[in-house]
């Protein structure tokens, strides 16, 4: 736990410094600063397609191991750390939105009452989402979670034939056959629906549907999502104060990692959308399996979760759905070139 805890540290320690040696989302050079750089210059060779594919992979790559991140917090409650990490992000974004002076922006945002209200539905994703996320490592479900994440991509084709009429190709219905087959062997393993895996899918399928109809920057979107947040959680954070149930506040150490929670939620967000402004749709939608596979492994060697043949089983399904996703997403690449 200690030594994964360390990587943690190292690679978000490594990010956040890469990250704010940028002044703008047109600046293609990171700055002379020790690690971050030496990591750069080695894979990156200053071009477009190199940076996109480094904040890429640091995202997802952060992501993955956030679980080790909630696990450090884990004296607080999931709801106490869900509220911070809603007010802090909410604090660091509008600090980014001041220094880019995207302020006017995201006011103009705000004033469009069918924007706004949008907004306020992915508030509401997000927050389920980040919920079931926290709650699932403090529950000892990590692995579970990771299941959410692996199926994402899937639930997103299945939205694309309901909401958007799309037509499934040959390897996507192969795809989501696999995927059927393996949520029911995971169904039938657990004894129950793999309900935090579905959960964690099918919020963060429907905020990201939302928000690609949106097209608006994702800086200003979570602004605003975490100013609809802010006041429930502020409302919840007064409560466990007067109750004496909150953990902020009892030692300087454990109130900076509370904080932090905005830093580890607002970076690797604008590392992302970094990236899908440099690389293709194609690579983006290959690199998001490294966030479930980071948990997946943290899950079952750092917290030591049990993997139960038959859940094996139906993990491999799910795997063999994403390799013809992919498939799919690569063949479907080369068709437009």
């Amino acid at each position: 736990m200690r030594a994964a805890t360390r990587v943690f540290g190292a690679t978000s320690i490594a990010s956040v410094l890469c990250f704010f040696s940028i002044e703008s989302e047109e600046k293609t050079a990171l700055k002379n600063l020790g690690f971050c750089s030496s990591i750069y210059k080695l894979s990156m060779k200053n071009n477009r397609f190199g940076l996109g594919l480094f904040y890429g992979f640091g995202a997802y790559v952060i992501w993955g191991l956030l679980p080790i991140y909630w696990r450090w917090l884990s004296r607080a409650s999931a709801f106490e750390i869900l509220t911070h990490r809603a007010i802090w992000s909410l604090f660091f974004c509008f600090l980014l939105l001041v220094y880019q002076r995207h302020l006017k922006n995201t006011l103009s945002l705000i004033r469009n009452l069918r924007t706004f209200s949008l907004l306020a539905l992915t508030a509401l994703l997000l927050t389920a989402n980040w919920t079931i996320y926290i709650w699932s490592v403090s529950a000892d479900r990590v692995v579970e979670a990771s299941l959410g994440y692996y199926i994402t991509p899937l639930v997103a084709v299945t939205f694309g034939v309901f909401a958007l009429k799309e037509k499934l190709r040959p390897l996507q219905k192969i795809s989501v056959t696999l995927a059927a087959i393996g949520v029911a062997i995971l169904t039938i393993a657990y004894g129950r629906l793999p309900w935090i895996a579905l959960g964690l899918a099918v919020s963060w399928g429907s905020y990201s549907l939302i928000k690609k109809k949106l097209n608006a920057g994702a800086l200003e979107t979570l602004s605003i999502e975490t100013f609809v947040a802010f006041f429930p959680s502020f409302l919840y954070l007064w409560h466990i104060e007067a109750n004496g149930s909150a953990q902020f506040g009892q030692d300087l150490n454990f109130s900076l990692k509370l904080i932090s929670a905005g830093i580890f939620t607002v970076i690797p967000l604008l590392m992302f959308n970094a990236a899908t402004t440099r690389l293709p749709l194609t690579i983006t939608g290959l690199l998001q399996y490294i966030t479930p596979t980071i948990m997946f492994l943290v899950g079952i060697f750092s917290f030591n979760e049990n993997l139960e043949f038959s859940k094996m089983i139906g993990f491999i399904f799910i795997w063999g759905a994403l390799a013809f996703l992919g498939s799919d997403l690569i063949k479907s690449a080369r068709s437009f070139n």
